[in-house]
């Protein structure tokens, strides 16, 4: 309380209020003392945990050099730590505890000694040598396999792995090894591109049931859900892999990309070293060939999944295929905890991207091991050489073409705003059919590629070359050059066309990022995002905000990672698909592609809409020759040379039409989803020109936008096929657009469907007509086959397993083709 006015304070001389002044300043200055103290006081503990820190890496060390001798005495370079054995390792439990992070290592008796580890004599007398099998068409199935590859060498396994297309490095006939296959899908289905000669190998119906009985198998599938065909590249592989007679020593995990992969591969590889040991545990004593395959954490014992339970495009997948007991999305036990507090006190305590709430704060983690160092990076600087061509590193032919015309196809008050572009082809010998689709190679934004180059303190060397180097004594096995990093090209060219920047950083990644941060809570809520107990964290503040590398660094400051650590982690910037939008008879030496400009919301508060990496680039290099919706001649601008990007044929088009021009065909495309079907009645209509006197099947085409008089693609050019008989029926839905009183005009393309059932069920049912469906993944293509199969149910008379299966038959003949994404 202060003194009255004029009043003394005992002991003090002067005024009450310089007495008092005096007094609190006094009081302040000994209080921040004592806070200096404690502070200090704290980096001194900061300094000792660093030190024990220190003291357990080095300890470390040593024992991994004592593992190697052990392994360099025994000769078996590919023998790890005994799984069986009884020796400790480090413990680290990382506790939130008034900024501690405590780090605690339990030593036991000589880990290495026999007395010790009863089971090293079993260890030493053979190498547990399995044969590791990845096919992948962007890069997830390699570092998954990858990952098991580096858990294997601690758990004193030997994987040998190889890409499926490496058939010169592996030979499955001879094989004598467990085989663990993962293997991702594409397409509509399709294995990746990578494994299709083996597949087509083991597809050969002359080779007999039991050309495979000798082996033994576990296989890990990744798919997304929002496409009908989920995990088929798997389910394929699995299938032929039995009807060859192998078995499986471990059930089939099917990975789920649209909830999270890691909700089911580390739960599977988790489960993989049990069973791989229990493997070679019973091959020695001469096992029993109808012992069951071991089970996958998670997995179900015995039932089979209820078709009712699962989606319409599940159930018909399912139909197609007999896989087998399998380990899907969501099967684990704790999938569907989300971590989430469901009545927070205060907001503070609300978990973000940076903060996260009890119980995570205040939990122990496991977290994934420390990747290996791999590469050594050296920037060298460019003698006058400029940043000219670009670095592309493709496996197909790459034509380099000019854009001879932009078209903008929507209202300038339409939600979405699509882009009709002509490619000027005549100078190469790029060639499409109708239904094929193109790759375009696309940079990453200029933008965000200038402030990574910031945030990691690498502007002024830019334009220094990058030259890569194996790091010598590296404990990465199999470790190699990235095929997608050319060498001696410019950092900034690196980082706009060869890596994904905005790529969803992995938790292996998050792990490693960890390591070069250095702040404790950032480094604490680093190493929550990759453990297991943060998998909900890491869902919903990185996955599911659709986070990259760039946001993160943003996000941590004190995270300062070195460039060799993105180059290692980062993957391959994927090329875009596009479907060809005309006819090389009725656009000779052109191509036509169209696409949505996608914007969404940045996870950057400094940047309110992010565009799509690459429908943004090319909606930039068009912008100077965009026309109003008219697709007539192009006008000469003046705009000097046309902007030119680079394409590359897709090695598989399975989306093509019927060659016998008497099948009716149905064609369903909302939105830009009716660009192939666009390029199909250009060619169509060239080809009745052609042949006058040929009957042609009939035509429909299933359209559908939101309004009438914003977004209706192609409006003129569908009532001109109408008018000329190349398109017999025109179906078209607005969802946007008011409804009358006594009106129920559909408003999707499956409401028009189940309109007209009758005449469609007549063309599929009974005129042997094909069916494509073109568009939107998620809801457009479930919707369309829920409707087809009541169609097909009330039409047929047919109860709905048995539609089920008539869809299913549609697909195994080639007349239900979708192209679809999400």
């Amino acid at each position: 309380m202060r003194p009255a006015e004029g009043s003394h304070l005992p002991g003090i001389s002067g005024p009450g209020t310089h007495e008092w002044g005096f007094c609190r300043a006094g009081e302040i200055r000994r209080r921040a003392g004592e806070i200096r103290r404690r502070a200090g006081e704290i980096r001194r503990r900061a300094g000792e945990i660093r030190r024990r820190a220190g003291e357990i890496r080095r300890r470390a060390g040593e024992i991994r050099r004592r593992a190697g001798e052990i392994r360099r005495r025994a000769g078996l370079s590919g023998l790890g730590r005994c799984e069986q054995a009884t020796w400790s390792s480090f413990h680290v439990s990382l506790v939130a505890d008034s900024g501690r992070l405590p780090l605690e290592w339990q030593p036991s008796a000589d880990p290495w000694h026999p007395q010790t580890c009863p089971s090293l004599s079993m260890c030493l007398s053979g190498t547990r040598r399995f044969l590791l099998l990845y096919a992948t068409q962007q890069g997830q199935a390699k570092a998954i396999a990858e990952e098991i590859r580096e858990q294997a060498a601690a758990r004193g396994f030997s994987a040998d792995m190889h890409c499926m297309s490496e058939l010169d490095k592996y030979d499955l006939k001879t094989e004598t090894a467990p085989l663990v296959v993962v293997v991702s899908t594409t397409g509509t289905g399709e294995p990746p591109d990578t494994a299709r000669t083996l597949v087509q190998k083991l597809q050969d119906r002359a080779l007999p049931a039991d050309w495979l009985c000798h082996l033994h198998y576990g296989l890990l599938g990744l798919g997304n859900t929002e496409y009908m065909y989920f995990c088929n590249g798997g389910k394929i592989l699995d299938r032929r892999l039995q009807e060859l007679g192998a078995r499986r020593f471990y059930d089939t995990g099917h990975a789920d990309d649209c909830v999270g992969l890691e909700l089911v591969v580390e739960p599977w590889i988790d489960g993989l070293w049990a069973a791989l040991t229990k493997h070679f545990t019973t091959s020695r004593g001469k096992k029993d060939s109808s012992e069951a395959p071991a089970a996958a954490p998670g997995a179900p014992k015995s039932e089979p999944q209820q078709l009712a339970s699962l989606p319409v495009h599940s159930q018909i997948a399912l139909l197609r295929l007999d896989t087998g007991p399998q380990v899907d999305a969501g099967a684990s036990e704790g999938d569907t905890a989300d971590g989430r507090r469901s009545d927070p006190l205060i907001e503070e305590m609300e978990p973000s991207l940076t903060r996260s709430a009890p119980p995570l704060s205040e939990a122990s983690l496991s977290v994934p091991a420390l990747p290996p160092e791999s590469l050594q990076v050296t920037l060298q600087e460019a003698l006058g050489q400029e940043e000219s061509q670009v670095p592309v590193t493709s496996a197909g032919p790459v034509f380099h073409v000019p854009i001879s015309k932009a078209v903008q196809l929507t209202a300038n008050d339409a939600v979405k705003t699509a882009l009709l572009l002509e490619l000027d082809i005549s100078k190469t010998a790029f060639s499409y059919q109708p239904g094929d689709a193109f790759h375009v190679l696309c940079p990453n934004s200029d933008a965000e590629v200038r402030g990574l180059l910031q945030r990691l303190h690498l502007e002024d060397k830019s334009q220094h070359c990058i030259l890569l180097e194996v790091v010598g004594d590296t404990r990465r096995r199999g470790a190699a050059l990235p095929q997608h990093l050319p060498q001696n090209c410019p950092l900034h060219a690196i980082l706009t066309w060869c890596l994904e920047i905005r790529a969803t950083p992995k938790k292996a990644f998050l792990r490693a990022l960890a390591e070069w941060t250095s702040d404790a809570a950032e480094r604490r809520r680093l190493l929550e995002l990759s453990s297991k107990q943060g998998a909900a964290d890491y869902g919903r503040f990185v996955r599911d905000a659709r986070l990259g590398l760039l946001d993160l660094l943003l996000a941590f400051p004190t995270c300062r990672p070195p460039l060799r650590l993105l180059l290692e982690h980062l993957p391959r910037l994927q090329p875009r698909p596009y479907s060809c939008a005309s006819s090389s008879l009725s656009h000779p030496g052109k191509l036509h592609f169209v696409f949505n400009i996608v914007e969404f919301l940045s996870p950057i508060p400094a940047v309110a809409r992010r565009r799509g990496v690459c429908t943004g680039w090319l909606a930039t290099l068009a912008a100077t020759l965009l026309q109003p919706d008219a697709l007539g001649p192009a006008a000469d601008g003046g705009h000097g040379p046309a902007p030119q990007i680079s394409i590359s044929p897709r090695p598989i088009n399975p989306f093509r039409f019927p060659e016998d021009p008497l099948i009716p065909v149905v064609m369903v495309g909302p939105g830009t989803g009716v660009a192939p079907f666009i390029g199909f009645l250009h060619h169509r209509e060239k080809l009745q020109e052609q042949r006058p006197g040929v009957n042609f099947g009939a035509t429909w085409l299933f359209f559908g936008c939101r309004h009438r008089d914003r977004d209706y693609l192609f409006r003129e050019e569908l009532q001109h096929f109408l008018q000329q008989g190349v398109l017999t029926h025109l179906k078209v839905s607005f969802s946007r657009e008011p409804v009358g009183e006594d009106t129920a005009a559909p408003r999707y393309v499956q409401d028009n469907l189940r309109l007209h059932a009758g005449q469609v069920a007549q063309v599929l049912l009974h005129g042997n007509g094909s069916l494509y469906v073109c568009g939107d993944a998620k809801n457009m293509a479930k919707d369309v086959s829920e409707a087809l199969v009541d169609m097909v149910s009330a039409e047929a008379g047919l109860q709905r397993l048995e539609a089920l299966r008539t869809l299913a038959a549609w697909k195994e003949e080639g007349r239900y083709l979708q192209d679809v994404w999400s």
